[in-house]
């Protein structure tokens, strides 16, 4: 019997991967809540599923400015270097690849968790009418304050060093999150965009920070080891845009000319619908980007095969399947059952609902 095309290697950029499931980002609310690094639970987590051709981690801010949840782990740190160096040394003494997911929060934060107590910066100062978890429980986001034109080069220095201390943390690569209402797609949506300066208005100043994001990183780290979220029709943390169509044909055409490792679309809602507007297309998104195209949002075993198969998609991300299914390569090439995730450990906690599932052979010995 054929193997499917799902479970064979795959190039992207300058990755090696082994096949095409991918981990996705994932945050579990678990790092050390005194410096937001890893812990060795993390270690074993991560080591646990490194059988998938790429684990992309759980979004990581690249500043104390870019926090938005309690207990998230950072990339800006010397201990936070330290502690994800243990993480990748073990995935790759299993044979697997791990990128880092870079992330600022933008205006999805609370003044609780932001330096001195200080407003969440975003490109205009409009509240994000979204809910986060300071710690005691979820809470309105903060009205956020417009960052100063001549703010931007630091934080785009925030994002370059935060590229540098993944490659010293051992890192396959980064992932650069724009996806979801977070900073980089508050500056792309025009829901959240009021700017009358280059960086808002039209949909060519709208991309201008994620052009210069992905420039900045590049320029730490080869393009072919960055990948990109985008999130083009999702209104997670209460995000809009009116012409989502023209807005992400010209971001992906700008992406498209750097050499990206890949292209990461969640189609449809973030961890909901995958329906669209009439005239959306993910389709017509996927075909402006001649690169690596990860899929992801709502996929089963037989959806990514097919959409493999077929050319739809080159990867395919699964997201809560992974949580508890530490084999779930495994599993998928035997269509074995699936194991149901313990919704009420997600976020935060320690071992229990994060390093305690079991593989399927661990299952059935017992």
């Amino acid at each position: 019997m054929t193997l499917p095309k799902l479970f064979t290697p795959l190039k992207a950029g300058s990755l090696e991967l082994s096949n095409r499931v991918v981990m996705a980002p994932l945050t579990r609310n678990r790092a050390r809540p005194e410096d937001d690094a890893p812990y060795d639970i993390h270690v074993d987590y991560y080591a646990q599923r490194a059988s998938a051709g790429l684990i992309i981690t759980e979004g990581s801010q690249i500043s104390p400015e870019g926090k938005g949840y309690a207990w998230t782990p950072g990339i800006h740190s010397e201990a936070q270097v330290a502690g994800w160096k243990k993480v990748t040394d073990a995935v790759h003494a299993k044979g697997g690849r791990i990128v880092i997911q870079i992330w600022h929060v933008g205006r999805v934060s609370h003044v609780s968790l932001q330096p001195g107590g200080q407003a969440p910066v975003a490109p205009s100062a409009l509240a994000a009418e979204s809910r986060t978890f300071d710690g005691n429980g979820f809470v309105p986001t903060s009205e956020p304050r417009a960052l100063a034109l001549d703010e931007i080069p630091r934080v785009l220095e925030d994002y370059r060093q935060a590229t540098r201390n993944a490659r010293a943390a051992g890192f396959d690569g980064v992932e650069i999150h724009a996806a979801n209402g977070y900073l980089i797609d508050q500056f792309l949506k025009d829901g959240a965009n009021k700017r009358t300066d280059a960086y808002g208005g039209s949909v060519e100043n709208r991309v201008r920070f994620l052009d210069e994001v992905v420039a900045a990183v590049s320029e730490a780290w080869e393009p072919g080891r960055v990948g990109v979220r985008l999130s083009p029709f999702s209104n997670a943390n209460a995000i809009t845009d009116s012409d989502p169509m023209a807005t992400f044909s010209a971001a992906i055409d700008r992406l498209d000319t750097y050499g990206l490792a890949y292209l990461h679309l969640v189609e449809g809602q973030t961890g909901g619908p995958r329906d669209l507007a009439e005239g959306n297309s993910i389709e017509a998104l996927r075909a402006r980007f001649s690169g690596v195209y990860m899929a992801n949002n709502g996929y089963d075993r037989e959806m990514a095969i097919e959409a493999v198969e077929h050319g739809a998609a080159d990867l395919v991300a699964f997201g809560k399947p992974f949580i508890s299914n530490p084999d779930l390569v495994e599993r998928l090439k035997a269509d074995a059952p699936l194991a149901t995730p313990d919704q009420e450990t997600f976020y935060g906690g320690g071992t229990k609902g994060y390093t305690d599932y079991p593989t399927l052979a661990e299952s059935q010995a017992a």
